[in-house]
């Protein structure tokens, strides 16, 4: 059995157990998994229990003993954020024994090790149960990075933002073009749509708010990363 830690911190590292945040209508299970400290996102509808996976990133039997754990036969969709590797080595096991759909954006689709059941575009929602997730397509980190938008009952923004944001900066690009797309769509679909409270849930580390990193936008943008 898993063991499940309720007092959420948003720190996770591989190997610990795994952290609940209860929002209104809804709950979050992260789980750090791998070598590389990935994080996994189980989101569940508190009223119906359907719930969406964020990266099946790695270590594919500990995952599905948690998904066996806290949603049995409930995952409706296995979301990848983006095509590096080391957010899908778990994902064909995990596909198979959930019996779920997976779902990727097209330009990052044909790395992953199973073919999309469904392309994800800018403005594309995912209902899961009576949650809304919005999709962000974000290019820099890769070309076909993507975001999830969830506002739960009280109105505040959940941001699964994959590895284009992190507390303290932007995901690692490869030249200067990347880093100035991956920073304006950062700046102009999140920071500047969202407000301060916005929480943001990375593919690896720890949590932040759009309210604690907005202040260095600029600096980010003078470092060049």
């Amino acid at each position: 059995m898993i063991t499940i830690d309720r007092q959420y911190t948003g720190h996770v590292a591989p190997g610990a157990n795994p952290q609940q945040r209860d929002l209104p209508g809804a709950r979050i299970v992260k789980l750090s998994v791998g070598p590389m400290d990935n994080n996994c996102y189980l989101i569940q509808d508190t009223a119906s229990g359907a719930a969406l996976l964020i990266d099946a990133a790695n270590e594919a039997e500990r995952l599905a003993e948690l998904l066996a754990q806290e949603a049995p036969g409930q995952v409706r969709l296995i979301v990848t954020t983006h095509q590096h590797g080391d957010h899908w080595a778990a994902l064909r096991e995990t596909a198979a024994v959930t019996a779920a759909p997976t779902a990727a954006h097209p330009l990052d689709a044909d790395p992953l090790p199973v073919r999309p059941d469904r392309l994800l575009d800018e403005g594309d929602v995912l209902e899961i149960g009576d949650l809304r997730f919005e999709v962000i397509h974000l290019s820099g980190h890769t070309p076909g990075s993507v975001a999830l938008a969830l506002t739960d009952g009280a109105g505040r923004v959940h941001l699964f933002t994959g590895d284009s944001l992190f507390p303290g900066g932007v995901g690692r690009t490869l030249n200067p073009e990347d880093f100035a797309s991956l920073l304006g769509d950062v700046t102009a679909k999140l920071f500047d749509r969202y407000p301060d409270d916005t929480a943001v849930y990375p593919g690896h580390g720890d949590d932040t708010t759009l309210g604690v990193d907005r202040p260095h936008l600029d600096e980010w943008r003078e470092r060049g990363w």
